[in-house]
């Protein structure tokens, strides 16, 4: 146990304190904090300033009804009236002087028409917003033009009264959905980058001590199974730290971001601190367990190559898996109850994020919750046990092209270095 703790602790204590690591914890809290306050940084630079747009009327008598529909919307727009030229109006608008130029005509029919130019057209909130004010003018006039007044126009434009009741007495509620949404969407989003990263990092690290030759020195004094999980669990924590502290600096930024902005921050807003204690123990359990499967892939993985370079290469398949993963939790958020995405969460590789997501979205009974957790703590037993002989026989391999017939090779290895090692 001494040896193990020995070789965790190093793996950890290395990465903790590696410049890559601090710089690349220091830029993701910062870039929380920046995209968490966008809309209140916007507005220290001078971004609430309102939007300058001309308006050529040409119908002579739409601009007040213009208007009228900006305040009315709360956008942030002033449209005046241009008195001079067309082309005076469009080389002001290059000029910088003015956002945009609106041009307000009528058809053939006698409706409204709109023509907006301006530098360029990336700016869609501001058209929008003048292409609904017209559409509401032009609404308006349509109704008048056959005898509807403003009360029965109204009514045509009233949302349909839709009620929603669950029958299940276990069913969510609506709001417990949205809340629920959002969780598996940021705890699955969570556990593909977590995968990604610290997967990549478990054989890097192995191959990296590999291309030194330090491996065949640490084999003889620590076993290769203590040192396999040594490393994966000394990743783990590396992990859970750094995930901790984006969950904190994302928290702290929510919280920032209510007191700058004066209003609820989405955690009030959605509620989400009254998210079920029971669901969130469920996200831990998967998430680790679902970590540590693909650890010891990787470290497996990582004990096959001779050289760094060579991990992209050897480690594609299960990257490929990990997005296949991924793709079919994105269908299941919208159709958790489906038959494939229900019969996918049982294998090993899926179970992680489709039966997180299944717990989150739906009213599993808890036997199919056991199973799955079943499943996955068999998978990684099974992976652990084969992990451990390829992992004993692939370190001792050298200058071999990435390939699937290293791993029979490696396991070969491992019984002729085992029979070596007890004199049998």
């Amino acid at each position: 146990m001494s040896k193990f703790m020995t070789v965790m602790m190093h793996t950890y204590r290395s990465k903790i304190k590696s410049k890559p690591f601090l710089i690349s914890t220091l830029i993701t809290i910062a870039l929380l904090f920046v995209v968490t306050n966008m809309n209140e940084i916007t507005k220290m630079f001078g971004g609430d300033e309102e939007s300058k747009v001309a308006v050529i009327d040409k119908t002579g008598n739409t601009l007040p009804a213009l208007q009228e529909q900006f305040k009315t919307a709360g956008a942030d727009l002033k449209a005046e009236v241009y008195t001079k030229s067309e082309k005076d109006a469009e080389q002001s608008v290059l000029d910088g002087e003015l956002d945009g130029l609106l041009i307000i005509d009528k058809d053939a029919s006698g409706m409204i028409t709109g023509s907006y130019k301006a530098e360029d057209v990336t700016n869609q909130d501001l058209i929008t917003d003048i292409e609904m004010a017209l559409q509401q003018i032009k609404n308006k006039a349509a109704a008048e033009s056959i005898g509807l007044n403003q009360e029965q126009l109204a009514a045509i434009y009233l949302p349909v009264s839709f009620d929603k009741e669950s029958l299940s007495e276990t069913a969510k509620s609506e709001e417990e959905a949205a809340q629920v949404y959002i969780l598996v969407y940021v705890l699955l989003f969570f556990m593909y980058m977590a995968v990604m990263m610290y997967g990549s990092m478990i054989a890097v690290e192995v191959a990296t001590e590999k291309s030194s030759r330090v491996m065949e020195i640490l084999i003889s004094s620590v076993s290769p199974v203590k040192q396999m999980f040594g490393k994966i669990f000394g990743i783990v924590l590396i992990a859970l730290t750094q995930l901790a502290l984006f969950v904190a600096a994302g928290f702290a930024a929510v919280q920032l971001n209510g007191k700058l902005s004066g209003s609820e921050s989405i955690i009030e807003e959605l509620k989400l601190n009254e998210i079920p204690v029971p669901l969130i123990v469920y996200a831990l359990i998967f998430f680790i367990l679902g970590f540590f499967l693909y650890a010891t892939l990787f470290a497996m993985i990582g004990s096959l190559i001779s050289r760094v370079e060579e991990v992209n290469n050897i480690m594609t398949p299960v990257v490929i898996v990990i997005v296949a993963a991924f793709m079919i939790a994105m269908y299941g958020r919208e159709n958790p109850e489906s038959a494939f995405v229900a019969g996918a969460s049982y294998f090993p590789l899926f179970t992680p994020m489709l039966m997180l997501l299944r717990v989150g979205m739906l009213s599993l009974p808890v036997w199919e919750v056991a199973l799955g957790i079943g499943v996955l703590i068999a998978a990684i037993g099974l992976f652990a046990v084969i992990g451990a002989r390829v992992y004993r026989g692939g370190v001792l391999m050298y200058g071999n092209a990435p390939s699937l017939k290293l791993f029979k090779q490696a396991i070969l290895l491992s019984k002729q270095e085992k029979k070596d090692t007890t004199g049998l």
